[in-house]
């Protein structure tokens, strides 16, 4: 597993969804926050865009954007006074507005994530990430987002499983590319693109049970223990063996989210030698036992 794949893997929960909206003439909708992160790309015409927090910008033919932490936001034919707006799930029942001058067809998707835990390199994203068209960084995102717009705008055998698949794929891509536009200051782009720590990185998620040390991580990595930690912890924000165990805890959330595992197996998969030694560090992290942690969530999905 890599980095990316594992921050988005940790806080996933349910199943992505994507639909097309055509508007045209006047309109203003608008979206309340939610738990996750959402997305809309303007396949024709253009749009305005404002978070409540105050962020506007103007989508182009073509351009798409990231919202990460579920900001509730306008969608809007020009700047506006938000207080115009209706509930998207109104337009959404409206029929597609005729092509012509003015028609602005947008994709727009959601996913649903658990906040709670989130990635520090998910954490860093901004409120809303802006992806140009015309960005010659990102042609792997603009296939994606093609082939998206077919399949939710005509379903065909298969699209039951081909949607999510997409939906997963771009997001991704979108998490790609702010990692090439971010500011200098953000620092999950400056370690990914360092060599040490990217392979530091990669040995702790690929097998996090197996019992490192700084020493052993650092001769792994072909670097002293002293530069590992330093150029670790300045880029990632904490030291290599700080990470791993915030990592192992967030792995041992998820496995006792979606699996039935019992504890054993589960302290044996995070690299804790028994369910005793894994309920002690996860009672440190969380404030629970692992037993009260799922006993939560089961209780939660049959409420």
């Amino acid at each position: 597993m890599d980095v990316v794949s594992d921050a988005i893997a940790a806080v996933r929960t349910g199943r992505p969804e994507a639909n097309k909206l055509r508007v045209g003439a006047r309109w203003c909708v608008r979206l309340a926050p939610y738990e996750g992160a959402g997305f809309h790309v303007a396949l024709t015409g253009a749009c305005w865009l404002r978070t409540d927090a105050g962020t506007a910008l103007a989508l182009r033919p073509g351009d798409a954007v990231l919202l990460p932490h579920g900001a509730g936001h306008v969608l809007a034919d020009a700047p506006t006074d938000p207080a115009r707006a209706v509930p998207f799930a109104a337009v959404q029942g409206f029929p597609p507005a005729p092509t012509g001058p003015g028609t602005v067809e947008l994709l727009c998707g959601k996913y649903r994530l658990d906040h709670s835990r989130t990635h520090p390199l998910l954490a860093e994203l901004p409120d809303v990430v802006h992806l140009p068209h015309d960005d010659p960084r990102t042609p792997e995102l603009r296939s994606a987002i093609s082939l998206l717009s077919r399949e939710a705008g005509a379903p065909g055998p298969g699209s039951c499983a081909a949607v999510p698949s997409l939906l997963d794929l771009l997001l991704v891509y979108m998490i790609r590319a702010w990692t090439a536009q971010a500011p200098a200051p953000a620092r999950w782009p400056a370690a990914l693109a360092d060599p040490v720590v990217t392979e530091a990185l990669r040995l702790l998620h690929s097998d996090p049970a197996e019992p490192w040390t700084a020493e052993r991580l650092a001769t792994r990595t072909g670097v002293s223990r002293a530069t590992l930690n330093r150029r670790f912890a300045l880029l990632v924000g904490r030291p290599p063996m700080t990470y791993l165990t915030w990592w192992r805890m967030t792995r041992a959330a998820t496995l006792l989210r979606t699996a039935d595992a019992p504890l054993e197996s589960v302290a044996r998969q995070v690299g804790y030698g028994s369910p005793y030694a894994l309920s002690h560090a996860f009672l440190r992290e969380f404030g629970v036992t692992p037993g009260r942690y799922r006993a939560g969530l089961t209780a939660v999905a049959t409420a």
